[in-house]
């Protein structure tokens, strides 16, 4: 799977550019605030319209705009054209020529992971983080899950919604009327986040293995679901409770990622180290999983990571970019200088991000 063409109109600090990508390495050089991360952002925003920067999509617009466009040619087995525009007041998405109107009928055509600072909210930060991450896995395999998955969160807005205000006053039976929709659902959406954990522990143990090698730690995730038993009798127990914090208080929404080093909590005990090591090996092993369901890998997206690493913990993440190389993938990458990109066996390209234009010159 590659990224053929993008096009970008009045997104970030581009008012337009229109490039077109070979399969391989492509390394985007500048110093700090040129635009080089824009660029991933755009990539990933186009493969699952959103930001991986966690902001809305209105932080994506260009200074003094009223919209951004995002176009591209996506090429796996066939070849996609895709086109998004959004606006606060209007939001349009086309593939090939044909309007979307449901997410999951477009997700999964651009395949990506990225690789930022921020994936160590993955192990420090809240349990939202880990959810997505293990969401965002099942929606890339199965638009199915996404499905259940939308119709679970507008379950429970209804029914958090019917919960608001003076508790003497809330209809019982229509908080009632959406807990059918909201227990089908969640009971689809834990089912299978448990069927995909034991694969993709497994992975994620033996990355980290190559990752921390010599540590003799041993890494483990697992599942975590706020419902114990069922689902239906867990929530008219916890009913009181409800009524007293007026939201859903138990349900897939509430589950998280259990990480732990030797049965040890990763955010609690672990070091700084170790810690950057637990989400390397986490990312690692959703490229491999994606990998292993599709036949082909992701397209990679590593904002400025690769210079901060020491040499071993970027060795970790060589095989995986030659092995996307090897399949005529791509993986885009940012950087400030180019004192590590020998370790790579293959040439990549590099590209001049410089400040105020509105396109990118490849760098010879």
């Amino acid at each position: 799977m590659r990224l053929t063409q993008l096009r970008l109109r009045q997104f970030r600090n581009y008012e337009r550019l229109d490039v077109q990508f070979d399969p391989g390495f492509h390394i985007f050089m500048g110093r700090n605030g040129r635009g080089k991360t824009n660029i991933l952002e755009a990539i990933y925003a186009l493969a699952t319209l959103r930001s991986f920067r966690g902001v809305g999509s209105t932080q994506m617009i260009r200074h003094g705009q009223k919209g951004f466009f995002i176009g591209g040619q996506a090429l796996s087995r066939e070849t996609h054209e895709v086109k998004y525009y959004w606006s606060p007041r209007e939001k349009k998405l086309s593939l090939n020529q044909t309007p979307i109107f449901k997410v999951s009928d477009y997700f999964g055509v651009l395949r990506a992971v990225v690789f930022c600072s921020d994936d160590l909210l993955l192990v420090k930060g809240p349990s939202k983080g880990r959810r997505r991450y293990l969401d965002y896995i099942l929606a890339q395999c199965s638009p199915a899950f996404l499905n259940e998955l939308q119709i679970y969160q507008r379950a429970l807005m209804s029914r958090n919604a019917a919960m608001k205000g003076d508790p003497r006053l809330v209809d019982e039976r229509l908080v009632e009327s959406f807990t059918p929709s909201l227990v089908k659902s969640g009971e689809k959406i834990m089912e299978a986040r448990a069927r995909l954990l034991p694969e993709l522990a497994k992975t994620a143990m033996e990355a980290y293995e190559t990752v921390a090698s010599g540590s003799g730690e041993a890494l483990q995730l697992a599942y975590q679901p706020s419902v114990k038993e069922d689902f239906t009798i867990e929530l008219r127990k916890s009913r009181e409770r409800e009524r007293f914090q007026k939201h859903t208080v138990i349900g897939p929404h509430r589950d998280d990622l259990k990480l732990a080093l030797d049965e040890k909590p990763v955010a609690q005990f672990a070091s700084e180290g170790q810690k950057r090591s637990v989400a390397i090996a986490m990312k690692i092993a959703q490229v491999k999983f994606l990998t292993k369901v599709h036949g082909v890998p992701p397209i990679l997206l590593i904002d400025d990571i690769m210079g901060e690493l020491d040499a071993h913990r970027r060795a970790a993440l060589l095989p995986l970019l030659e092995n996307t190389h090897q399949s005529r993938g791509q993986v885009f990458m940012t950087c400030t200088e180019k004192n590590w990109t020998q370790e790579l066996s293959r040439s990549p390209l590099f590209w001049t991000v410089n400040e105020g234009l509105s396109k990118i010159d490849p760098d010879t």
